[in-house]
């Protein structure tokens, strides 16, 4: 019994070692130019937050807002001269 007891320690630990790792998380990188697949992971943070994990979400989010946002490139520069502006009437 003892010896039963034992092999089913050991046989039953890399279950429980693997049941602790997380899921591997996608970059916001990568989701920024997989937008199918942002879309997937939006709705199921959104379903089940806790499942799916913070860090998931975050990247979730962060990839979200880049898209939206854009890249971060140059920003609007307004022309050098104004349009000329009409004769003010009197």
């Amino acid at each position: 019994m003892n010896k039963l007891f034992i092999l089913t320690a050991v046989a039953s630990t890399p279950l429980l070692a693997a049941c602790g790792k997380p899921a591997p998380i996608e970059s916001v990188e990568s989701l920024v130019v997989n937008p199918e697949r942002l879309k997937e992971l939006r709705a199921q943070c959104k379903a089940d937050h806790a499942t799916v994990g913070d860090a998931q979400c975050n990247a979730v989010a962060e990839a979200t807002r880049r898209r939206f946002f854009g890249s971060g490139g140059p920003s609007y520069t307004p022309p050098a001269s104004s349009p000329a502006s009409p004769a003010p009437k009197e």
